[in-house]
């Protein structure tokens, strides 16, 4: 398949997604005393109300208060939303066969620390998207640390074993258990600017989950790179 068509889908499949993000917080869905299940299901009603959306590429995700502190793999117990709660939205919609993976963080009340966490992941990931475009050559392994220097800068650490990972038709190239290659991770070495098997450009997403253990709340912030 070209690659500009590639591009295109996939800008156009996170446009979808970001509009539900939007709808979320039109319908006022985001309120103290609902369980992360329950929004989550909502959401999942939503999106499948609005945009026929009814397959996810992976678990969807809300996390509330100290669940914010867990990495993707984990389950943690599910929370009920507190009136001055922070929360975030991991989600990867599949739009007519093609992948979006996007993620959100929301703080109800005014509580400065929250607030800034939210400010600070925002800017961390617009500045790992530059440095990312300034960059001939990239492995995994590099780009990892990068972010990981971000966090730190900032005062934080990263949440997750990774900070990104390949985006594309669904499904994309696929992995063995056990193997890093399709992911921002600190011991992948591939280039992430090389081309894939069949000669195309490949497309990232750079993913960041950011904690402040002393403060027990995170913050994630997701989109392409492309």
């Amino acid at each position: 398949m070209p690659t500009s068509a590639t591009k295109t889908n996939l800008i156009q499949a996170e446009k979808i997604a970001s509009h539900l993000f939007a709808e979320i917080q039109v319908r006022g869905l985001i309120i103290p005393g609902k369980s992360e299940k329950e929004l989550n299901e909502e959401i999942f009603a939503l999106a499948k109300e609005l945009f026929g959306i009814e397959k996810f590429w992976h678990k969807r995700i809300v996390r509330a208060g100290t669940n914010t502190l867990a990495p993707y793999d984990e389950n943690p117990d599910d929370l009920i939303i507190q009136k001055d709660d922070i929360l975030f939205f991991d989600f990867g919609p599949i739009i007519e066969d093609w992948e979006a993976d996007f993620g959100r963080t929301y703080v109800l009340g005014n509580d400065p620390l929250k607030h800034k966490i939210v400010k600070d992941i925002e800017v961390a990931w617009h500045e790992g998207y530059e440095w990312f475009h300034k960059q001939t050559k990239l492995t995994c392994s590099e780009y990892f640390w990068y972010i990981d220097g971000l966090a730190k800068k900032l005062g934080y650490t990263q949440g997750n074993y990774l900070a990104g990972h390949l985006i594309g038709h669904f499904p994309h190239e696929r992995l063995n258990p056990g193997e890093i290659g399709l992911w921002v991770h600190p011991d992948n070495h591939i280039d992430m600017l090389a081309s894939d098997a069949n000669g195309n450009p490949r497309h990232w997403i750079l993913e960041l989950h950011f904690v402040d253990k002393e403060k027990q709340i995170g913050a994630f912030f997701e989109q392409l790179l492309t």
